[in-house]
């Protein structure tokens, strides 16, 4: 029986599609190697979205070679798609499959192994199959698949068995002028709703307890279905499974409908939790970026967030050193970010993407300027993490136990999206209350409270928004 090794990088999409990738090969009869150096075939499950994440990927692929010599690489994923004669020139590539075809995956390597004769780019399938013998073979194309989509659940940590990742959708539809994925993922599409309710189900079956659903452009999910919107996922996720605990991965800012934010903050089988991308507080920078919201749109939309929902976690994406950023346009982000109720960011300093507009404009700043903005936003943001760590010293609070813990404390994560490192040990996948008693590094330290305490000091989905 063939074994075989799956190595990830970047998002929780490409995360989930390796996951999917790995449920391909084991319905094949492959057997998954527990290392790299056992495998007869290695998978690099590659990210593009700046720079250095393709660097990550040829650095990998020179390691395994080296570690393993007689194994078969192939590469796929957003690095593959965008770039593929580049990869292909590696040593130690044996095939080079994009997202276009990443739902064949392993159909493709199963028949390269039988040496199956195959179609060529005549029939716009393949824009390139070198001879099997001597070069790798590469499988990308323009046209995606409209009903392929990738789905199969992948957790956030080896050792984190308790909160799987489902992706309920792919590509994106808008063109932000920084952004690679739309030409590497291709156009919006959506996982049938039954087929969502499906692998929440099998997941509650399996014991879990609670799910995240994500996407590329979560908040446009159906939108390719006819008449379903994404308010229409989660009321049937509530309505037709009895999952405990859901919870909503990023949404931009003009999908957070206020009929959304009612749904989230009403039940208490949603997380308080809304993560909605901000990239610039400028509007200058806003429009060069060719963002579909104005700063007094995405202002309007956290506060109705934090008033629906007062102690929410509530977090953003922002860029900084986008070309043409100046000291004006980054003070208004500052701002922003200090006026508004975050409680995280992530912050991520500006790389140019080759074919994306943003690649070509003038006025690139300069890297030592760009990583001093980032180095301010991240201290601003630690800042504001911190206080809203601190308004629960002292108040019993709900999380979920990530992963069996030592004698010390164990690892778990509140509804609202803090760490929460729990005296003593106790069982993965465990909803409990515990009385925070202080933070340290990061996380709040609490102690197991068996018992709830009066209303007015327990922190739960049942004290926030409307319900």
């Amino acid at each position: 029986m063939a074994s075989f090794y799956v190595e990830n990088f970047g998002c929780r999409a490409t995360q989930a599609d390796g996951a999917a990738i790995e449920r391909q090969f084991e319905d094949r009869g492959f057997q998954r190697a527990t290392h790299v150096a056992d495998a007869k075939l290695v998978v690099l499950n590659t990210c593009t979205v700046t720079a250095a994440a393709d660097q990550d990927a040829r650095a990998a692929i020179r390691r395994i070679h080296r570690a393993n010599p007689d194994c078969e690489i192939v590469v796929t994923g957003c690095y593959a798609q965008r770039a593929p004669d580049e990869i292909a020139a590696i040593p130690g590539v044996s095939q080079v499959i994009g997202n276009s075809h990443k739902h064949l995956l392993a159909d493709l390597i199963v028949s390269r192994e039988r040496q199956v004769p195959r179609s060529t780019a005549n029939d716009n399938t393949f824009v390139a199959l070198q001879d099997l013998t001597t070069q790798p073979s590469v499988f990308v194309s323009d046209i995606f698949a409209h009903t392929e989509l990738l789905a199969a659940p992948v957790f956030d940590a080896a050792n984190e068995r308790t909160r799987p990742n489902l992706k309920v959708q792919d590509g994106c539809d808008n063109r932000c002028s920084f952004c690679v994925i739309p030409y590497v993922r291709g156009q919006s599409r959506s996982l049938p709703l039954p087929r969502v309710l499906n692998e929440v189900h099998t997941l509650i079956s399996s014991g879990y307890r609670e799910v995240v659903i994500s996407g590329i452009n979560l908040g446009r999910w159906g939108r390719d279905l006819g008449d379903l919107r994404f308010e229409d996922l989660i009321r049937s996720v509530l309505d037709q499974t009895s999952l405990e605990k859901l919870r909503i991965s990023s949404v931009e800012p003009m999908d957070w409908s206020d009929e959304l934010i009612h749904l989230v903050a009403s039940s208490p089988r949603i997380a308080k939790h809304a993560h909605v991308p901000m990239q610039s507080g400028s509007d200058t920078v806003l429009r060069a970026m060719h963002r579909k919201y104005r700063p007094w749109h995405y202002r309007e939309k956290i506060l109705k967030i934090r008033e629906a929902m007062p102690q929410a976690a509530i977090g953003a994406d922002v860029m900084v050193g986008f070309p043409g950023e100046n000291d004006s346009d980054f003070q208004q982000t500052r701002r922003m970010v200090e006026d508004l109720p975050f409680t995280y960011l992530h912050v991520f300093t500006y790389s140019a993407r080759p074919g994306t507009p943003a690649a070509s404009m003038g006025n690139q700043v300069p890297v030592s300027i760009a990583r001093e903005r980032n180095r301010v936003l991240r201290d601003l943001a630690a800042q504001k993490k911190l206080a809203f760590m601190q308004a629960f010293v002292g108040k019993t609070i709900e999380a979920i136990t990530l992963c069996t813990g030592n004698e010390a404390y164990t690892d778990a994560l509140t509804e609202n999206y803090l760490k929460l490192r729990v005296r003593g040990k106790h069982a993965a996948n465990r909803w409990m209350n515990a009385l925070v008693e202080g933070s340290e590094d990061g996380a709040l330290v609490g102690l197991h409270s068996k018992s709830k305490c009066p209303d007015d000091s327990v922190y739960s989905a049942n004290q926030t928004g409307d319900a």
